[in-house]
């Protein structure tokens, strides 16, 4: 699908999407608080994490209530339905689908009724890599010994599973949660309520972000710092990787299912989380300005002008021109309200390609050596259009630098990239990359160095879609996909379904 908002990808083709981010989850328990719109503030602060479908859980103490439907934040919900969702604890969640179809049925939170005769809601960011296995194990555990018809026909993402396995379960939902957490593999950020209490879970890798704030009256969790600030929390601490929380009107308390064994996404630095968002301890924007900092020591270039591609490559084209000495300038105009469109992709709309977003600044293009500086190139389409567009509008020189190696695999934790066999860089080399796409001069920043960007130790950091190590074994059947890639020595290996 292509992507509601202008910040939301960094191929701006609206006809070739990029590397796509996953889910937001956010969760708030705050007694006497409108809780319904804090978590509505809170998710339109993680937009950009999912477009495809929103929704919400509220619960007043007695029942619970659901409501999601497809397309945007502002889409789904209005004033009046918000006003219709009272209660003190609330799960809110944006979705792009990475394992299952765009449609209704896969919108989250997932509901279940459990057999105390309670309710359960569930949102998830994330991708399981053992869904295969969940489905059999719900399949023995259910008295019909099948799957429930539901869980196998309406909806095909694997966060039903989860709930269909939960539901097979006695006991409260955190006794549940206890139970079912240490079956599930891949990557994880988990909120969940039922009645009157909020959960919160991360995989025991830690792959995808969760965070824990404080506010007035109550407490939030969410994937990124940014939503905690929205909502006006003040940020705690980060759920730790195999970490349960639970809070309710005794606090909070918190519980490990497993052993931690930190592997975050290193795409979170590159691009999927906003730059006002703090992980590890450091403010994105800031990662992303020593990233440009660091690719123009390893990438000098003799220029007149340094230019980002908008919004994702602007943070390390202010590093890159910083550390070089090379002025920095806006060269491309944005249509920030050019996204999703409806209209059948006809030649003449496929011509005017990434002219739906960016036009250039002629007079400041004109003549000028140039330096673009862009998060990352996927299948080499944008950039090839973007280069010709700048050449069209007078560029001497294009001088391609990007901000993250080059993407060789597939990632099964949450991001949906291209396969492998769409992505440019797996075959050619960077100078036949740099002549496909007819730039002057390409460079792309080294691992070692966007590591070092980041503060955090390599063997803390998943960088799978850049080096082919997966940190947690992968789906079944993946083998034909990683011929070349490297399991983590430390992880079982996994063995096709045949």
């Amino acid at each position: 699908m292509n992507r509601a908002d202008g910040r939301l990808t960094a191929d701006l083709d609206p006809f070739d999407h990029g590397p796509q981010d996953e889910c937001g989850v956010i969760g708030i328990y705050a007694p006497g608080e409108d809780v319904s719109k804090l978590v509505y503030f809170g998710m339109y602060a993680l937009q950009h994490r999912g477009q495809e479908s929103a929704g919400m859980a509220v619960s007043d103490g007695r029942r619970t209530m659901v409501f999601k439907d497809m397309g945007l934040v502002s889409q789904v919900f209005d004033e009046a339905t918000l006003n219709s969702l009272a209660g003190h604890l609330a799960i809110g969640h944006t979705r792009y689908s990475t394992t299952g179809s765009s449609v209704w049925d896969n919108a989250q939170p997932t509901f279940r009724s459990m057999p105390d005769g309670g309710g359960l809601a569930l949102a998830h960011n994330g991708n399981l890599t053992n869904a295969d296995e969940l489905e059999q194990l719900i399949a023995q555990r259910n008295p019909e010994g099948t799957v429930p018809h539901k869980e196998r026909m309406d909806s095909s993402n694997d966060t039903s599973l989860v709930t269909a396995l939960m539901a097979t379960y006695d006991g409260s939902v955190e006794q549940v949660a206890a139970q079912v957490l240490p079956r599930l593999r891949g990557a994880f950020s988990l909120v969940l309520m039922d009645d009157n209490t909020l959960y919160a879970a991360r995989d025991p890798q830690g792959i995808r972000p969760l965070v824990l704030g404080r506010l007035q009256n109550g407490w939030v969790v969410a994937s990124e710092t940014a939503a905690i600030d929205i909502v006006g929390g003040t940020f705690v601490r980060e759920i730790e990787p195999g970490e349960m929380v639970t809070i309710d009107e005794a606090g909070l308390r918190t519980r490990r299912f497993a052993e931690a064994r930190p592997k975050g996404c290193i795409f979170e630095y590159v691009y999927l989380a906003r730059p006002d968002t703090v992980i590890s301890g450091r403010r994105v924007h800031n990662v992303r300005v020593k990233v440009g900092k660091i690719l123009a020591q390893e990438a000098p270039a003799d220029a007149d002008l340094v230019i980002p591609v908008p919004e994702s490559g602007t943070p390390a084209a202010i590093g890159y021109a910083d550390e070089s000495g090379i002025p920095y300038g806006m060269g491309l105009v944005k249509n920030n309200y050019v996204g999703r469109t409806f209209i059948q992709p006809s030649q003449t709309l496929r011509n005017l390609g990434i002219r739906l977003k960016l036009n250039p600044l002629r007079d400041v293009i004109s003549g000028k050596r140039l330096v673009v500086v862009d998060d990352s190139i996927v299948r080499g389409n944008t950039q090839r259009q973007l280069i010709r567009m700048l050449r069209e509008a007078g560029a001497k020189e294009v001088h391609v630098r990007i901000s993250s190696p080059p993407v060789q695999w597939p990632c099964f934790y949450g991001i949906d990239f291209a396969t492998r066999a769409e992505l440019i860089a797996p075959g050619l080399s960077i100078d036949e990359i740099c002549r496909s796409i007819g730039a002057d001069s390409l460079s792309y920043i080294s691992l070692d160095g966007l590591t070092r960007a980041t503060h955090v130790q390599p063997d803390e950091l998943c960088r799978a879609c850049f080096d082919g190590v997966y940190p947690v074994d992968v789906p079944k059947g993946s083998q034909a996909m990683l011929a070349d890639a490297t399991l983590d020595p430390h992880q079982p290996t996994p063995k096709d379904e045949d």
